[in-house]
Parts: structure tokens; sequence; C-alpha cells
């Protein structure tokens, strides 16, 4: 039997950030005490947090999507296959630049983000083309919002038609909503608080209320919804059942990469053969342990920590 593969098709970035006791007013500099560059970008995220997850297992991931022929496309390249990412699908752009993301966080942990996507918005159905073997393989499509939606659809369409499980971030939450046919090529479709309210109009702040959202969104074509409620954990709903997990005790440091590891974790459950509500639980325990450390991609907790945690 071949091995499960699960692909992440979306942005990469490399993220440049700075730490100082304020974030500058316009027209001002201010000096920071650190900063750091490293791998950023909801896709090449996802990507590395599901490859770290599933280094004992028997699962492949892949990434698929666009990189700068500069030093920053090198760097993202170099940092995904230190996580064990299959990069044969990542193309390189000769006319865009890497995405960058300059991300600037003060002493309360407050923060300002600039993100020039550079290549990631060159993404188009030419990227989907290329990839079509890895689509056609893939048991699991993870898939975000910061590639054009043409491309989204597009890839969602393909992977699909071989029986590819499609699960959507939608983040960042599109100002005018999700294009009509993107919502009946999605399986789960994954908001947190502020996409829910975007694309429902509903504040998930109680399980309630979550609940209205999750029936909205399910009647809009969605397959299953997961509701991330930040601390108020998690709802889940497939159009039959649903229910409400509670969030795991944990103290965290840096929320940034929660949203990424849990959709990490959901596609390695999923491909697994967890059911949803089991699926729901992992994809929590892994947004959970994320915001224990600092970074994005080197957030990424191992599958060994993550069971601790569910079994606790």
């Amino acid at each position: 039997m071949r091995t499960p593969l699960i692909l992440s098709f979306g942005s990469i970035n490399i993220d440049l950030t700075a730490r100082s006791q304020r974030l500058p007013r316009p027209g001002e500099t201010v000096h920071a005490e650190t900063y750091t560059v490293g791998l950023g970008g909801k896709g090449s995220n996802q990507a590395a947090a599901a490859a770290r997850l599933a280094r004992t297992l028997d699962i492949d991931v892949a990434l698929a999507g666009r990189v700068g022929c500069d030093a920053f496309g090198a760097q993202a390249r170099s940092a995904l296959s230190g996580f064990g990412v299959d990069l044969s699908a990542l193309r390189d752009d000769p006319e865009n630049p890497t995405g960058i993301a300059l991300i600037g966080i003060d002493a309360a942990a407050e923060n300002c983000i600039t993100v020039a996507g550079g290549a990631n918005m060159a993404v188009d159905v030419s990227d989907v083309t290329a990839a079509a073997p890895w689509l056609e393989r893939a048991k699991i499509l993870l898939l975000q919002l910061e590639i054009p939606q043409g491309a989204v659809l597009a890839a969602a369409r393909q992977a699909r038609k071989t029986g590819a499980t499609v699960i959507l971030d939608p983040a960042p939450a599109p100002e005018h909503g999700l294009a009509d046919a993107l919502w009946s090529e999605i399986d789960v479709l994954t908001p947190n608080e502020s996409e829910t309210f975007s694309l429902t109009g509903i504040r998930p702040t109680d399980p309630a209320k979550a609940r209205e959202a999750a029936e909205a969104l399910l009647s809009k074509g969605v397959r299953a919804v997961l509701v991330k409620m930040g601390a108020e954990g998690v709802f889940w709903h497939d159009g039959t059942h649903s229910g409400h997990l509670g969030p795991f005790a944990v103290k965290p440091v840096d929320t940034v990469a929660a949203g990424d590891c849990f959709n990490a974790g959901l596609a390695v459950a999923l491909a697994r053969g967890a059911g949803l509500m089991d699926a729901a639980r992992i994809a929590s325990a892994c947004g959970a342990l994320a915001t224990t450390r600092h970074g994005a991609a080197d957030a990424a907790p191992e599958w060994t920590e993550v069971m601790t945690l569910v079994n606790d």
C-alpha cells in the first residue's frame, strides 16, 4: 500500500521579526532588542508542522507553491528540507521575489505585520498543473488564503477528483468572502473566531454561538466545520454530529503558530484514519503545544508530545 501523502498548497514566506519595548508611531524609529529571520507563510508553516508530526509515522508531507530565485527562497527551501518536507512540487519564480513578512512585537506581545506576498501572489493554475502528480496522490490537501483564490479553487477541484480530503484554513479572512464555487469543494473548514465572524457575522463566543456559525457555514456547501474558539476550545460539526471540546491546560507564551499547527495536526490525524471528533482533539493538542514556545514553524510539536497531552 502506498504511503499516505499530505500536500500543503500555499504560501511560503521568510519572517523578519523585531522585538522592541514598544512599536513605532508613524514617522518614528525605535531600537529593537532582538531580531530573527525564519520560515513563515501559512502554506510552509502547515507543511513543516505536519512533517515534524509525521516524522515517526508512515506519512509523507509535500509542499507546492512558489519561491523567488533569491537568498530568501534558498533559505526557505533549506529550512523546509530540514523539517523533512518533500519540495519536488515547489517552483522557483524568476520574475518575483520570495514573500516576506515584516513583524514588529512589543513588550506586551502586541504586534504589527506587513506582508509582501511576492511570488505567492503569482501562484496560478499553471502551478496546479505542475503539481498534478502530487494532487492526484494526496490523501489530505491543506489549503489557505495567502495565494490567489483561483489557484486554491483549482487545487481543491483537482485533488477531490481522486478522493483527497480538502482542508481549508480561511486565513487571512477575505474581504469579500470566499468565491461561491469554492464552498462545495471544501471537506473541512477551520476558521478561528475572527474568520468565523467575517464569514458568517456570528461571533463564536460560546458553544451555542459556535453551533449557529457552524450551521451557517455548512449551509454554504462545506462538509464539516471546526470552529477554533481560542481559549474556549473547539466546536466541531459534520452536518450530522457535533460537539464542543474544551481547551487543553497549557501556559502560552506565543500564539503565532497555533492555527497552523492545529491544521497540521488535523491533517495527520485524518491521514491516520481518525474520525472528525478525535482528529479535532489531536489538532487542538497540537495548537495548544505550539503556544508554549516561540516562533512559527519552529513551534510545531512532535507526535509523542501530542499523544502525551491527549492521553494525560
